[in-house]
């Protein structure tokens, strides 16, 4: 890193050379305001035009998000010249903008509206003719509103940089230019993973989840028993929704908010992740010792990746594990097991699932899974649900989950959520039942981290077992490739479909310097890391840190499914896949 001297205002600084001066700026404290920079600097098109600056000795305004800083650098932020011409395009935008702010999802985080009064647009400034309207509203997952789009290319650089599949484009030209899917198709006739990645950088509400809060309202008023179920990430990152800073723990607070909905039981997905380790495990198991199915074994957790596998790798659909995720199978066991032990029908329950992830959306609509989940409600949503009743965050007491038959967890169920979980919980239960011990140290640290590929060889009482974690389909294909042309080496390989996994899911809380004013640079640039502390933190303050050793999970084992791979649970936890899969189907 070398450092150069330059002048923000008048003022003296040394900053890295390899920041852009919109970058600079931030660290040496201004805030220049931008449409089509990412969350942390990084631009994708440089086409807003709304961090225009002043650099002396340059033609002409400059987008501060694309221009390098150099040695001696003049820079003026906030001179006459650059204000008026920001200002004017921010109005330009919202001039071909539906401004209905009020009905608008994004209300609150609203990334224009924050720029807007920055630069003290004027509404109406200019008027005329508005590009036609697309309104996507068909997939499970994801809704699409173009009257919202400002055509940053947010959206377009990041499903190229997480996924490598570019969903989604720039269609038309001109002044009829929108973005969308190929030929303004569907998210739901398009091979989207409707993981919400582009919705977590998108600066308006031109994508957002497909909310199914009033899904969740009307079987209240049914008279339903409504259970709720909420997955490790949500409680690393819930609290950052009531203004609580990055890395805070949640899941009290969030136990008791949830309570206070009325929900008749509030459980968590731990569980539901601790028998899906048992379930996974004993498949891996069954492949290693029988040879019954190929190696590798690919994770099934992540609905997401499912979507990825079935559109572009089906032929590798033999080297993935048929067990439903955990929420799935929690769900199942709710409406049978549960339903059973307290004698109510099951069609008077309501399954409920709280997720980081847009995707499980479609997952639960997927007819493979019958009707194990009623509904799915992002971490956004049920933050919104909490503040509609007027319960205040600050104020709530730190509650536990209910402990009645699907209430116990291990610590490897926490760590679920992080990229590399589900292959350190499987690890942990797989090692004891190859060699008969628990593995000592507990941890295998080897791999964690939120590199997009990791790699480890663990030795198992002389046997060394090679496995492999990845997060975001851009690395999982060079994986998927080696499978494909024979040349793998694994055992097992887990495959999350978000980038660091579900801590970061399209469904999570968005994280933008301008909207969290209470956090500093360092924390907002390794968010993952501060929400994944959060569950290694859980993981290591649980008493119980193997599935195999839950209580509530051997329990369920010896009273219904008799053990794991049983033809009870092959019917209620397993799943099949699609092989055949249209990417743009006509119908």
């Amino acid at each position: 890193m070398a450092l150069v001297n330059i002048k923000i205002n008048g003022q003296p600084y040394q900053v890295d050379n390899s920041l852009t001066v919109l970058e600079a700026a931030k660290k040496c404290g201004y805030e220049i305001p931008s449409l089509c920079a990412f969350n942390h600097g990084k631009c994708s098109l440089a086409s807003c035009r709304v961090c225009l600056v002043e650099v002396v000795g340059a033609r002409g305004l400059v987008a501060s998000c694309a221009y390098p800083v150099n040695e001696g650098m003049q820079i003026i932020t906030n001179s006459p010249k650059a204000v008026e011409a920001r200002r004017a395009s921010v109005e330009l935008i919202l001039s071909n903008h539906e401004k209905n702010c009020l009905q608008c999802e994004k209300n609150g985080h609203c990334e224009l509206l924050h720029v807007a009064e920055m630069v003290q647009a004027r509404d109406r400034k200019y008027v005329g003719v508005m590009t036609d309207k697309t309104v996507d509203e068909i997939a499970p997952g994801l809704t699409r509103n173009t009257a919202k789009c400002i055509l940053c290319g947010r959206c377009i650089e990041r499903c190229k940089e997480a996924h490598g599949i570019s969903i989604l484009g720039f269609e038309n030209r001109g002044f009829k230019t929108i973005v969308a899917p190929v030929q303004n198709r569907s998210f739901a006739k398009s091979p989207c993973l409707q993981c919400g990645q582009c919705v977590n950088v998108c600066p308006t509400g031109a994508l957002m989840e497909h909310s199914e809060i009033a899904k969740v309202d009307a079987a209240f008023k049914a008279g339903k028993k409504v259970i709720v179920q909420t997955a490790p990430a949500v409680r690393a990152a819930i609290a950052e929704e009531f203004g609580e800073k990055i890395g805070t723990v949640g899941t009290g607070k969030m136990v008791a908010a949830l309570r206070r909905l009325g929900f008749y039981r509030v459980f968590d997905v731990n569980f539901g992740a601790d028998l899906t380790i048992m379930e996974e495990a004993h498949e891996l198991l069954e492949r290693i010792t029988k040879g019954n199915a190929p190696l590798p074994q690919l994770t099934s957790c992540s609905p997401g990746w499912i979507n990825y596998l079935e559109y572009f790798y089906p032929e590798l659909i033999p080297h993935l594990s048929t067990c439903k995720s955990p929420h799935m199978m929690q769900g199942a066991i709710t409406k049978t097991y549960f339903a059973k032990s307290h004698d109510i029908p099951k069609e008077d329950i309501f399954v409920v699932s709280i997720m980081p992830c847009t995707a499980k959306k479609y997952e639960a609509s997927r007819k493979e899974m019958a009707d194990d989940v009623d509904a799915v409600l992002t971490t956004r949503e049920i933050a919104k649900m909490i503040k509609r009743a007027g319960i205040n965050w600050q104020k709530l007491p730190e509650e536990e989950f209910d402990q009645d038959l699907l209430g116990e967890y291990s610590g490897a169920g926490v760590i679920f959520g992080v990229t590399g979980g589900v292959m350190e919980a499987a690890l942990r239960t797989a090692y004891y039942w190859l060699t008969g011990e628990e593995y000592q140290k507990i941890n295998f640290t080897e791999v964690r981290g939120l590199e997009g590929v990791k790699e480890a060889t663990i030795d198992v009482k002389g046997t060394p077992v090679s496995v492999a974690v990845c997060s975001g389909m851009v690395n999982a294909k060079k994986l998927l490739d080696e499978i494909k042309a024979g040349k793998s080496k694994y055992a097992f390989i887990e495959v999350m479909c978000c980038p660091g996994g579900c801590i970061n899911g399209g469904g999570q809380p968005y994280v933008h310097p301008a909207l969290l004013p209470n956090e500093d640079d360092d924390i907002l640039d390794t968010y993952r890391a501060k929400r994944a502390s959060v569950l290694y933190s859980e993981d290591e303050r649980q008493i119980i840190r193997q599935s195999h050793n839950n209580k509530d999970i051997q329990k369920l084992y010896q009273d219904f499914l008799k053990e794991p791979g049983s033809e009870l649970a092959e019917e209620l936890l397993h799943t099949t896949y699609v092989a055949d899969r249209e990417k743009y189907p006509n119908k």
